[in-house]
């Protein structure tokens, strides 16, 4: 995810403003032991070079918590670093052996399962606040969306996704899957924007 990349993102309309950057931890060490290759100095500069470069991305990762031997404070530095990051959203999850990977061959799976438990639930609850805080962000503004289909609460509505790939739901009028549509966002919920055709 060099700055090249980053450039040729923010300089054409048909690539969309949204990157997946799976962190799967927020300290460094752990990130050494899974084997990631970058150290939390590094995926924050990433992020500070997104946000430059494409001031409207939106952004996604991965966060694995309770991996072997992470302490306490090692949890609390993926917290901090997703305050830091304010992810539009993730995919999260607590870590469980796979055979024949390098972790199950070379470390014990030594946290708990009531830590693990614990500190997901916190991760998830961060995340659904800082979900609910970017998606607000798009309330008033003007997004061109392609539509996907008929949104799954109401068949008067349709719903598709803008370049930031938040779900937008407007209504239905003679529009069809496949057209983009520009719409002005009045209202969201945690994770959806919801607006008019203008």
């Amino acid at each position: 995810m060099n700055d090249d990349v980053l450039y040729t993102i923010a300089k054409y309309e048909n690539i969309c403003s949204y990157i997946h950057l799976p962190v799967q931890s927020g300290n460094s060490r752990i990130l050494e032991m899974m084997n990631r290759g970058y150290t939390r100095e590094w995926y924050l500069s990433r992020i500070d070079s997104i946000r430059k470069i494409i001031p409207d991305c939106g952004i996604s990762m991965d966060i694995i918590t309770g991996f072997c031997s992470e302490t306490e404070e090692e949890h609390q530095d993926t917290l901090s670093l997703m305050e830091a990051v304010k992810y539009d959203f993730g995919y999260m999850f607590a870590y469980s052996e796979r055979p024949k990977t390098l972790a199950e061959r070379k470390y014990p799976d030594d946290v708990s399962a009531e830590i693990k438990s614990r500190r997901l639930t916190e991760i998830v609850d961060l995340q659904l606040k800082h979900s609910a805080e970017r998606t607000k962000q798009g309330v008033g503004k003007v997004f061109k969306v392609l539509v996907e289909g008929t949104s799954k609460k109401s068949k008067d509505d349709l719903f598709g996704r803008n370049a930031q790939n938040t779900v937008v739901v407007f209504p239905k009028q003679d529009f069809k899957k496949g057209d983009y549509v520009n719409v002005l966002v009045d209202r969201c919920t945690g994770g959806t924007l919801i607006g008019k055709a203008i």
